[in-house]
């Protein structure tokens, strides 16, 4: 039987005893529920085919649109990502951490799993890093990726509380942590596939980081 954990950030923020549980759960091949600085967020191990698959289907998401990974510091993500050059990483730390899903040039393939099946669809990494609000802090102590979407019901509202998620995700999950209320609008996508090249970038969902934000993060990029 799978054992379930609910803490309650109405009474106390995220604890590291909070974190542990979620990596071992990820460790595991599980699926947990979590809180972002955005919406809740339905998470397992990148590397996992049987976790990634759970994930999919709680949500009832179709397999060929892909998912982000998200790192819950950037030091750890740009470490994994060690063929970034030094205007990427520059370009990175311009941008994260923040309420951003950057679509990158993924030449090595990182990732397969949250790539989308199509091969060509390999060669595009959806990468979030939060910005932990104070309640949240301790996720960064969480040395591990995980792939990531929102814990909702594909093409349905996202959720802003734990109670907001979908009873049969927050049942089907092996862990749900609970953060609180959350500000409930889902990250920014941002294309920075061509930037590197040519200095292109669009925005492929609203969210959070209006344009006029992104340019100035992006002018501060030597």
């Amino acid at each position: 039987m799978k054992q379930k954990q609910v803490t309650s950030a109405a009474d106390r923020p995220l604890t590291d005893a909070d974190v542990t549980a979620l990596g071992e759960v990820l460790a595991r091949g599980g699926v947990a529920v979590f809180p972002a600085e955005t919406v809740y967020g339905l998470g397992c191990d990148p590397d996992s085919e049987s976790a990634v698959r759970r994930l999919y289907e709680l949500k009832g998401r179709p397999p060929s649109q892909p998912a982000a990974v998200m790192f819950f510091a950037l030091d750890l993500a740009l470490a994994a990502l060690p063929e970034l050059a030094a205007p990427e990483r520059t370009t990175l730390r311009a941008l994260l951490p923040g309420p951003l899903t950057l679509l990158l040039p993924n030449p090595r393939r990182r990732y397969p799993l949250a790539c989308g099946p199509d091969p060509a669809g390999a060669q595009t990494l959806g990468l979030r890093v939060p910005a932990l609000p104070s309640h949240l802090a301790s996720l960064a102590t969480l040395e591990r990726p995980l792939l990531q979407s929102s814990a909702n019901l594909s093409g349905a509202q996202e959720a802003l509380r734990l109670a907001d998620v979908p009873a049969a995700i927050r049942t089907g999950a092996d862990l749900a942590l609970d953060g609180g209320e959350l500000p409930g609008v889902a990250s920014t996508v941002l294309d920075l596939r061509g930037y590197a090249r040519s200095g292109e970038w669009h925005i492929v969902r609203e969210g959070p980081i209006g344009r006029a934000e992104i340019e100035r993060a992006l002018k501060r990029v030597p």
